[in-house]
């Protein structure tokens, strides 16, 4: 295994991790146990960008540009349920 395809395993470790403790912090019984969970889906956050920012710049991740118009849909879309919800 090279380092390209173990780097690129590390971050699909961590943004399941990441995935974990969200739900972790949002399912949390006590405030105790939810700030436990918040503070490491804080860490996860900070080492997932570390290794995300590593390969990109090695150029073993693209990402890509979002288009205008679908930031635009997006945006209207959630502008709606807001006022909907209202």
């Amino acid at each position: 295994m090279n380092d390209q395809m173990m780097t690129q395993d590390l971050l699909y470790l961590l943004k399941s991790f990441a995935d974990l403790h969200l739900h972790g912090t949002i399912e949390a019984s006590t405030l105790k146990v939810r700030q436990g969970f918040e503070k490491s889906l804080t860490d996860i956050l900070a080492m997932q960008n570390e290794v995300a920012t590593f390969m990109t710049q090695k150029g073993w991740y693209q990402m890509e540009q979002a288009q205008q118009q679908s930031i635009d849909k997006a945006k209207q879309k959630y502008a709606q349920a807001a006022n909907q919800g209202q």
